[in-house]
Order: C-alpha cells, then structure tokens, then sequence
C-alpha cells in the first residue's frame, strides 16, 4: 500500500483519527493522535514529536524527533465508535538531519533484517503468545488477580464465557489485519493462547504489538484484565511466547530444510541453533526481559531452563517439530523461552544475531536431547552432558548480556546503554522492594 492508497482507505472506512505508533526500548507502545485531515502533510512530511521524555529516546538537548508512516501497517481500531473512528499505522523513527534513529527498536530489527536481505534471505517467525484473563476485583483483594474462568488446556463448554470473549478477541484480531489460526484454552485457570499465521520477523514484530494492546482493549470492554505477565500467579504455569523461526530464500525455499539429514535439517538450520545456544544466556535478558520473567523460567512449568535442542522434547531450549513428508516449508525450529513481556523487534533482531554468529561460523550444536527428560537429571548428570542452564534472574542475564559482544553490537550502543540502564533500574527497585512473602516468613521470626 502506497500513500495514495493509504488516503482512500482512510476516507472509505470513515475514520476521524489516526495514531502515529512506535515504541519505547522496553516495548510499551507510544502514540501520537492527530485529526485525519493532518494525514497527508504527515505522509509528505512525517510527524515531529519530543523524543526527550521517551525512555531510551533523546536527551534534552536533541529533543525534536521525526515519525515516518508505514503505509503498509493501517489498521483500522475495531473498539473505537463510528463517530470517532481511530486507526493506527506503526512508524520509523528518523532525526532532524534525516538519519535514521539508532535509538528506534523497529529501526533496530529492520538493520539486522537488512543483512540477510543482503544474501537473499528472509526470517520468518510464528509466535505464540500466552495471556491472562483475570476479573476486575474493584479495589476488593489488593492486587492478587483472580482468573476469570476455571477451564484447562483446550477446555471447551458452550456455556463458557471465556469462550466468548476469546471469539470476541480473535474476531478483533482478524479485523485488525493479523490471521488468526487458532485461539485456545492454555493449562492454567484463565489462561488464553491465540496463535496468528507467521510472517517475516518486521511484520510478525508489528503483529505481537497489535496483539497485545487489541486484547487489552477488548478484554476491558467485557470488564476483564488482560495480562501478559509471564508469571503472575504463584503456583501454576506462567505465559511464554514461544517462537517459531525459518528463514526463506527469495525462490520461496525453506533454508532449513535437507532431505538427507536425520532430522531434515540443513547445515544452515544447525548453525542457527548453535548460535540461539551459544548466546542463549545473555539472549535472555532481552527475550525475557523483566524480573517477573524469571519466576516462570523454573523447572516444572513447562518453561525450559537448561540450554539443549531436541525434536519434540518440550523441556529443551530449542525444539525441532516432527517432519511430515512433503511439508519441507513447515521445518522450523521452535526457540521457547522468550516471554510476552519482551519488546518484539529488539528480541527478533536479538535472536537473529545470535543465529547468524552460528551459521557464519558454521558452528554445530552439540547431540540433541531427544528422550531425556531434562528437569529429571540432577545437576552433576547436566554437568557431564555439558548442559548449561538459563540465568536465575534479571540481574544475572544482564551481566551476561554485558559480556556478549554480539548481542551488543547487533542491538547497537544507544539501544544498549537505553536498555541496559532501564533494566537495572528496574532490578534495583524490585530489589528494594520488600514483599508480601518477605513479611510473611520473616515479621515474626526473625
């Protein structure tokens, strides 16, 4: 879609607003609104905003930053009324000089992106994000949520309200441009998952920001909490997006597939995984980015720990889904631990990089873990299979993230230093915080 098409399908669907979006380093979304007549001058001329109070934007003194459409991301807001029909189309973020932004997280993945472009390459990704639906408590029971249905994995009942709001959620979904497979009952009471068709890793970015905020919204108008928290609830599952990768040449060939190998892998396929492997420590701190993220990163949850690939094992890092003759463009390999919580372009353009070190330096995984149940070995058995385990904690993957150049140098330094002093901001007031387990263990015996 070009600007002209993007200015007849404003007209012809009525819409009186446009939001100008983008992202912060952490991946909340921003939004400049402005009257659809202001469209066209901001199609030629892009829309100027103060970047200085965005957190990993500009300083005070380089404040003035220009937002430049993406046509091809118009959406009409399916919650907004007639009279004030709202659509959003996401932006890049260019300085005053016409540069582009190094601070901008779409910026950021479009700039990994841009280097496999070079060899005729595309990486496509199919995420799968969890959510919860927790009730509005009013003010009644602090902040503890309570789930808004008692269904389990795949539960159905005609009856089922949760049912109905997920229809409700995936019928946004589908108006919103994102193609909508399938949407389920996850393992835990109130715990949704809606699964879109995969796209290349820009488009797919741009569809898990969709939706988020488009679950949010209509969980809101049906008097709900959607939350994308990967563990709020103490005790049971918490929510992953797990991913799905493959990268594509522009003949429509699947680069991962060998109809040779055992597993149908191609030695470009292994070097991927090698290289989510080798760095999959300080990729953590930015596909898992929040101290909540780690509470879900334990055995026994169906989230994975310890760094191994495997066909079908879930309790690998990396999981290669069974072949079915004839499906070579379905070979992919499935990477399950980033979390929703995490902004998409800075961990698609992360786990990209990390990918790429393996394939360029035609590095292989080590034996993959079929079989073996990785939470059933004891430490000393992981040590002698040299199975090495996910950082603890927040504070644990960003020293690692600070050791691993790679990673930095794919993300670039003003997307760095922004995230990296954002997170440990965000460590340092958790870790001054004082918890309600805290009072509870120690007010009275220590």
């Amino acid at each position: 879609m070009d600007s002209k098409d993007l200015l007849k399908r404003v007209k012809d669907d009525g819409v009186k607003f446009i939001s100008y979006q983008f992202t912060d380093v952490t991946g909340a979304v921003k939004s400049v609104d402005a009257p659809v007549r202001q469209l066209e001058g901001a199609l030629e001329d892009g829309v100027w905003f103060d970047g200085s109070s965005v957190e990993g934007f500009a300083r005070i003194q380089e404040s003035d930053m220009r937002l430049e459409i993406d046509p091809a991301t118009y959406a009409v807001l399916p919650w907004t009324s007639e009279e004030r029909r709202r659509a959003r189309v996401f932006c890049d973020i260019y300085t005053p000089d016409g540069s582009p932004f190094e601070g901008d997280p779409r910026g950021t993945l479009k700039r990994v992106l841009a280097k496999i472009a070079e060899r005729g390459w595309t990486l496509n990704i199919g995420p799968e994000p969890e959510f919860f639906l927790f009730k509005r408590n009013n003010g009644e029971g602090g902040v503890h949520p309570v789930p808004h249905d008692v269904g389990g994995y795949f539960d159905f009942s005609a009856f089922d309200e949760a049912v109905r709001v997920r229809t409700a959620l995936m019928a946004a979904l589908d108006q919103m441009g994102l193609e909508v497979e399938v949407g389920h009952h996850e393992v835990a009471l109130g715990q949704h998952e809606i699964d879109f068709r995969f796209a290349d890793a820009l488009r797919t970015a741009d569809n898990v920001l969709t939706l988020k905020y488009t679950v949010k919204a209509i969980a809101a108008q049906h008097g709900l909490v959607a939350s994308f928290m990967p563990k709020p609830i103490f005790g049971i599952n918490g929510s992953g997006m797990h991913c799905h990768q493959s990268l594509f040449d522009n003949n429509g060939s699947n680069l991962f597939f060998d109809a040779k190998d055992e597993y149908k892998l191609s030695p470009i396929a292994y070097g991927y995984i090698a290289g989510q492997l080798k760095h999959a420590r300080a990729l953590a701190a930015i596909v898992a980015p929040t101290v909540n993220s780690y509470k879900r990163l334990v055995p026994g949850y169906e989230a994975p720990v310890y760094i191994g690939w495997a066909q079908q094992n879930r309790s690998a890092l990396i999981r290669i889904p069974r072949y079915t003759e004839g499906r070579d463009k379905a070979v992919r390999a499935e990477l399950r631990f980033p979390d929703p919580s995490s902004n998409p372009y800075l961990a698609f353009a992360a786990m990209l990089a990390a990918a790429l070190d393996g394939i360029e330096h035609k590095t292989n995984p080590p034996a993959p873990l079929n079989n073996v149940n990785l939470y059933h070995l004891t430490k000393e058995e992981r040590t002698r299979m040299g199975i090495g385990e996910l950082p603890g904690s927040l504070a644990e993957a960003l020293a690692e993230l600070d050791r691993d150049e790679t990673l930095k140098t794919a993300l670039g330094p003003v997307i760095y230093e922004a995230f990296a002093r954002a997170k440990w901001e965000e460590w340092d007031d958790y870790r001054l915080h004082v918890t309600d387990y805290e009072v509870e263990r120690y007010l009275e015996v220590a």
